[in-house]
C-alpha cells in the first residue's frame, strides 16, 4: 500500500510520498491543441500540466495561466471542493504512482469547515481515476489511479505531528508532549488558529477565521488598479508580491512600500484575532507559527 499526503490549498497544491515533493498553482483552465510549443528555459515538470481525467481535458497550475482562454481559480470551499479537488487531487496522484496501485490519501482542511466538508472530500477520490498526460510533443501516457483510502485531518494538526513524530509516528519532542501549544496556521485565504494541551485538542480556542494571505493580495491588486487601470487576477501576483514590483503597459511599479504596509495591517489583525480568541488561555507556553500557502 502507497500513501500520499496531498495539500490542496486555494493558492498552491503540494503534494509528497515522504521522498519527493510536487507544487503547483491551484488553477486550472481550458485544455487547446497548441499551433506550436517552445520553451528555452529550464524545463520544471509542473510547468506543462496537460491532463485529461475521465474525459475532460485541462491545463494545470502554471500552462492554464499561461496558455488556457478561460481559467478557473476560486477562493470558495464550496466550489473548491465540488469543482477542484479532483482535478488537483489526481493531476497529482498521478505523477507519483502508476496504474492501479492501492493508494491512501492524507490531505487536510481547515478547521471550521472539517466537519461538515470531511466525508465529501474523502468521497470525491476514493475508488478508480482515468488520467492521461500529454506531453508538449503530443505523446501520452495513460494511467487508472485508485484510491484505496482517504485520511482526512484538521490542517493545524499537521504542524504538530510533524514537530512532534519522527516518520515512524513515534514521539520525539517530550517537551511539546508536555505543554499547552496554540497554533496559528495562514493560509491563501484562510488562517486557523488551535490549542492542544499535552496533546489534548481544545475546541473552545479552535476557529478557522477568513483572514489568509488573498485579504492582503486583494487589497494589493486594488491598489494597483487604481493606478494603471489594470485588472489583476489575484494569482498573477505571487511573484510581484514577493519582488515589490510589477511591470503593466510598459511600465513598472514599485509597491514595496505598499506591500509591507497592508500586510503589517493582516498581521495586526491576525494578531487581535489570536488575543479574542485566546483570552482565557492565558497558560499557553509556546505559539507555534505557520504560514504553509507561501
Amino acid at each position: 500500500m502507497e500513501l500520499l499526503g496531498i495539500d490542496i490549498g486555494f493558492g498552491f497544491t503540494k503534494a509528497t510520498n515522504g521522498q519527493d515533493m510536487l507544487i503547483f498553482k491551484s488553477l486550472f483552465g481550458d485544455a487547446k491543441e497548441m499551433q506550436f510549443w517552445a520553451d528555452f528555459g529550464e524545463n520544471v515538470e509542473e510547468d506543462y500540466f496537460h491532463v485529461t481525467i475521465e474525459g475532460r481535458s485541462y491545463f494545470v497550475g502554471n500552462l492554464a495561466e499561461q496558455q488556457s482562454n478561460v481559467r478557473q481559480f476560486t477562493l470558495d470551499q464550496d466550489k473548491l471542493i465540488s469543482d477542484f479537488i479532483k482535478v488537483f487531487a489526481i493531476t497529482a496522484t498521478g505523477k507519483f504512482y502508476d496504474s492501479e496501485v492501492p493508494i491512501n490519501v492524507v490531505s487536510g482542511l481547515p478547521i471550521g469547515y472539517f466537519k461538515q466538508n470531511q466525508e465529501r472530500f474523502a468521497k470525491t477520490l476514493r475508488g478508480y481515476h482515468d488520467v492521461t498526460y500529454q506531453k508538449p510533443d503530443g505523446s501520452k501516457i495513460s494511467k487508472k489511479i485508485y484510491i484505496n483510502k482517504v485520511r482526512m485531518m484538521p490542517q493545524p494538526l499537521g504542524t504538530i505531528i510533524n514537530l512532534l513524530m519522527d516518520e515512524n509516528g513515534k514521539i520525539i519532542n517530550k517537551e511539546l508532549e508536555k505543554q499547552k501549544v496554540g497554533v496559528i496556521d495562514i493560509g491563501f485565504r484562510t488562517t486557523d488558529f488551535t490549542i492542544f494541551d499535552r496533546l489534548q485538542y481544545i475546541d473552545r480556542g479552535s476557529s478557522t477565521l477568513d483572514t489568509g494571505i488573498s485579504k492582503a493580495f486583494s487589497v494589493i491588486a486594488t491598489k494597483l488598479q487604481e493606478r494603471s487601470g489594470v485588472n489583476i487576477e489575484v494569482y498573477r501576483l505571487y511573484k510581484a508580491v514577493e519582488s515589490g514590483f510589477i511591470k503593466m503597459k510598459g511600465h513598472g511599479f514599485d509597491f514595496s512600500k505598499i506591500r509591507d504596509k497592508i500586510f503589517a495591517q493582516l498581521a495586526t489583525r491576525i494578531a487581535s484575532d489570536v488575543d479574542r480568541l485566546w483570552t482565557e488561555d492565558w497558560d499557553i507556553d509556546v505559539i507555534i507559527l505557520n504560514a504553509g500557502e507561501e
